[in-house]
């Protein structure tokens, strides 16, 4: 979810397109980060369509970095 880190928010289908992930999965995995409040999820209308907006929480952003500083103490090991 790094392009939540870069933008304040993101919608369904950039998330979509970026990730090159279907409805069902990026569903499924937006719900998880939902329920462990990582990011919180906003549903509105623009005009007549639906749109889902998803932004990073304060938790969501400290477990990111914890995930990012493991990641470098993996790749300084090798």
């Amino acid at each position: 979810m790094s392009v939540l880190m870069v933008n304040e928010y993101a919608d369904f289908k950039m998330l979509k397109e970026l990730l090159g992930a279907t409805d069902g999965n990026l569903a499924s995995h937006t719900k998880a980060l939902e329920k462990a409040e990582y990011i919180l999820v906003e549903k509105q209308f623009i005009g007549r369509k639906p749109n889902t907006r998803y932004s990073v929480t304060k938790l969501g952003k400290l477990e990111f970095q914890k995930h990012i500083e493991a990641l470098e103490k993996l790749i300084n090991k090798t």
